[in-house]
């Protein structure tokens, strides 16, 4: 009787461990035009790459990502595919890349998110119950005005602008140079626009199709060729629920996908008809960055951005181009806590 208890006993705790092997992750996934989508298709590729490290990863798109956070929160989803500004519940020091004004282009934020892969930086990634187990760039973000006379600041004055509902940043800004903030999601800010509610918008070049945003801009409206911010994309998990050192292996796989992604993203601007861009006067940049410079270490005061991010980001862009004038001045080199 004795080796009939044991034999299964012994099935038994090997069903138990074949069991917990075999449990699939689910990741639920934003996309904004749902399956036949850009993020979608790289997330095909990643739940491919992942079999390598152990993960069985079960694949859900959303098109509401307000959804996807909070079915994350609730355990129903055991990662997460979201943008930065998503994100930035669940870890403030990546949620920060995209902070105003703080990565000037496109080739410097593939730069910092491959230095961010580093194991140098893993403890950053972790934040409680959630690691962000990768950043991948979604382009810079360009002012899109319904009428091309508002070409300066001071004109945007009374103007609506569409701010993500969950954004602090945006509410403030808005408010700082007078405008008006219409609350708006990810999934209607384009609608709003093509629509005439609002008047002006801040969107990266890869949704200007899929938003149709060629009717918001009509025949007098137009894009201001200079990057306020940096869109990211995270791909969160909770490592509990993955094989030990998943995340590592993770972040590893992303850094080696952005130049694919920085290619396509160059293709997406470059696709945008020419009649649309609007440049900004040589002569007017430094006053821009100025002011985008004083909004973003307001913002760090308030909070809302980390400290040891916005540090990070002067380093790098100060590494880029020394003689900028913010070199010199100490006021982002913020002493660690």
């Amino acid at each position: 009787m004795m080796p009939w208890s044991k034999t299964l006993l012994l099935g038994m705790s090997l069903c138990a461990v074949t069991g917990v092997a075999q449990a699939k992750q689910v990741m639920c996934v934003f996309d904004l035009v749902g399956k036949s989508g850009d993020v979608f298709t790289l997330m095909k590729d990643y739940q491919l790459a992942a079999k390598n490290w152990g993960a069985d990863i079960e694949l859900r798109v959303g098109q509401n990502e307000s959804v996807i956070a909070e079915d994350f929160k609730a355990g129903k989803c055991d990662a997460i595919s979201v943008t930065g500004m998503r994100g930035r519940q669940f870890n403030d020091f990546t949620g920060s890349l995209d902070a105003i004004g703080a990565i000037p282009d496109l080739k410097l934020a593939v730069k910092i998110m491959q230095g961010l892969a580093s194991p140098t930086f893993a403890k950053h990634m972790v934040y409680g119950k959630y690691e962000v187990v990768g950043v991948i760039p979604v382009g810079d973000a360009y002012l899109m005005v319904n009428d091309r006379n508002i070409n300066t600041v001071a004109k945007a004055a009374g103007k609506k602008i569409a701010v993500l509902d969950y954004d602090e940043a945006q509410k403030i800004m808005v408010q700082q140079i007078g405008a008006q903030a219409v609350s708006a999601d990810v999934t209607n800010f384009g609608a709003k626009f093509n629509n005439g509610q609002v008047d002006i918008i801040g969107a990266p070049a890869a949704v200007f199709k899929p938003l149709e945003l060629h009717k918001g801009l009509g025949s007098k409206g137009a894009i201001v060729n200079y990057p306020i911010l940096q869109v990211t994309g995270n791909i969160i998990i909770r490592p509990d629920k993955f094989p030990a050192g998943f995340g590592q292996k993770s972040r590893d796989w992303v850094k080696g996908q952005l130049p694919r992604a920085f290619g396509i993203l160059g293709k997406m601007k470059a696709d945008i008809p020419a009649k649309y861009w609007m440049q900004v006067p040589a002569a007017d940049q430094p006053g821009y960055q100025k002011m985008m410079r004083e909004s973003r270490i307001d913002l760090t005061k308030r909070g809302v951005y980390d400290k040891r991010m916005m540090k990070l980001l002067w380093q790098f862009r100060c590494k880029e181009d020394p003689k900028n004038f913010e070199c010199s001045l100490q006021d982002e080199n913020y002493k660690q806590s």
